[in-house]
């Protein structure tokens, strides 16, 4: 049987022997709340009102949209964590499919996005600031906030050092917490302000025309919150049942998370009070949207829970983060693109300590605030979108070498993989220029970095590697530039819809190059 090139030699016998002491003890359950935890963090406290301003009611069906298309892309993710379950699998998969330089440049960006977590234990720390004020100053962390925002990473990283099992039920109790705190609130409200007849008046179902419920889909947060689906995939090497366990997972967190979305959704179309809607929906402001509909609706227990709960998502989001964070180190010391001695799994635990602890110095820098750091922090989120697009063409190039290998979970991969990686491009892009500009170079920062690296280990021609990966540099430039061109914060010279079928038709050109690309990699029986 033919396989795609990812370990051989002496290094492959040390990758497999650090794999096999992963714990495999997460079920569905486990998994699936790692999932729905990785997605649903504190923004789901104001999502509902920023879909309303755009669309009116219509915003539902942006919301049912999100669903669909996150589970589209999922697909792949699914496909690829049934039958290829490793530890970090969506840091490994690039690199197995389209070589060294796609597997150094996406690695690089996955290991830029553990900023996204530091933007989490800010974020607890500015709500938490509501009740202690020296923590939160002037839209920054103090020092004192700084050093609360450490010592709580440190918690979180002690709570993943000793093993996965006791990973998963505090993350299991935590995930409870996430939904009872908004289905009570979204209870809450409907039984004390509901106003018959919302999804119809002022303006009607679509106020806007149903044109914005894309917008509302790709420009008010929508996706963005729907967005972390992959976490279970990272967790596939220890899944007691990759094959049954995964998938479920992926598409169960998906489901769920869109239907606590629809509920909050409706409970704030139905209990917004009529002296905000003077202006239609577009007028519709609150600093804490569901926080002041319950004051205004005497439920004053309500905003104590809620603002509560505004400190425990984002520290549930930042938990998982952090697992999510070690993972991903592991692997890619699996890809030498950190040293070997952080891809070194604790025998006793099955945790890869040593990656644990580098993500926490990375996370600590990451909070300190150096001048210029805030914007560069806020966009690491982004970096994640790449990988969905690297599984997209990793599946793509398994389906054409390895057929025998698929979990069957997925039929009709060969037309799902290409629309996902065209959904997952649309996705980068709806970014917007303010956070590609910065993004998309800081990941291009990945090729000289590999070129470094190659000069470590000349085992393939230089020129043959760029080649393999010269579709990810092009890939990347197209998309900085449409996004400057284009109409989310750029100059609008392309204007929307148009600036989204252009990107569409970039993704599909450059997607067959990419399949053509990763199956000239060398073979081994």
């Amino acid at each position: 049987m033919t396989a795609v090139v990812g370990e051989s030699g002496p290094g492959a016998e040390i990758v497999q022997e650090q794999e096999r002491r992963l714990r495999r003890h997460l079920g569905v359950g486990g998994l699936t709340a790692i999932g729905f935890s990785n997605i649903v963090g504190s923004g789901w406290l104001f999502a509902a009102m920023y879909a309303a301003q755009i669309a009116g009611p219509a915003a539902l069906l942006a919301w049912v949209g999100a669903g669909v298309l996150c589970a589209l892309v999922s697909l792949v993710m699914v496909e690829l964590g049934a039958s290829r379950p490793e530890g970090g699998g969506t840091v490994r998969w690039p690199r197995y499919a389209s070589g060294r330089l796609v597997g150094s440049v996406i690695g690089w960006s996955v290991l830029l996005s553990v900023g996204a977590t530091s933007a989490e234990l800010t974020a607890i720390i500015q709500y938490a600031g509501h009740y202690l004020p020296w923590l939160y100053h002037d839209k920054t962390l103090t020092w004192a906030g700084v050093l609360t925002a450490v010592l709580l990473c440190v918690v979180l990283t002690a709570l993943n050092w000793y093993g996965v099992r006791l990973f998963g039920r505090v993350n299991n109790l935590v995930t409870v917490v996430k939904i009872a705190v908004p289905v009570l609130t979204v209870a809450a409200l409907l039984a004390s302000g509901f106003h018959p007849g919302r999804l119809s008046e002022h303006g009607g179902f679509a106020p806007y025309g149903y044109g914005a419920v894309l917008s509302a889909l790709a420009g008010g947060g929508i996706i963005y919150s729907v967005n972390g689906f992959q976490a279970p995939v990272d967790f596939s090497g220890e899944a007691r049942n990759p094959r049954r366990s995964v998938p479920l997972a992926v598409l169960g967190s998906i489901g769920l998370a869109v239907l606590l979305y629809l509920g909050l959704q409706l409970a704030f179309l139905y209990t917004v009070p009529e002296s905000a809607l003077l202006h239609g929906w577009q007028g519709v402001n609150f600093d804490s949207p569901f926080g002041e509909l319950a004051l205004l609706l005497n439920l004053h227990w309500l905003s104590t829970v809620l603002y509560a709960d505004a400190v425990v998502s984002p520290g549930g989001s930042a938990f998982v983060g952090v697992a999510i964070d070690g993972r991903h180190s592991y692997a890619l010391g699996k890809n030498n693109l950190l040293p070997r001695f952080f891809m070194t799994v604790h025998a006793a635990s099955g945790i890869p300590r040593r990656a644990l602890a580098l993500n926490l110095v990375i996370i600590v820098v990451f909070l300190l605030p150096f001048g210029g750091w805030k914007d560069i922090v806020s966009v690491m989120g982004d970096l994640y979108l790449l990988l969905y697009a690297a599984a997209a063409v990793a599946a793509a190039v398994f389906l054409a070498v390895e057929p025998d290998r698929l979990s069957g979970w997925v039929p009709g991969l060969r037309v799902i993989a290409p629309v996902s990686f065209l959904v997952a491009t649309e996705f980068v892009y709806w970014s917007g220029w303010h956070d590609l500009r910065l993004a998309l170079p800081l990941t291009l920062v990945g090729v000289p970095l590999f070129v470094c690296l190659w000069r470590t280990d000349r085992t393939t021609p230089l020129g043959t590697e760029l080649c393999r990966g010269a579709w990810l540099v092009a890939y990347l430039v197209l998309l900085t530039l449409l996004s400057w061109l284009g109409s989310f914060g750029g100059v609008a010279y392309l204007t929307s819809p148009y600036d989204s079928i252009v990107v569409g038709l970039v993704a599909l050109a450059v997607f067959p190059w990419a399949v053509r690309s990763g199956r000239s990699m060398p073979r081994i029986t």
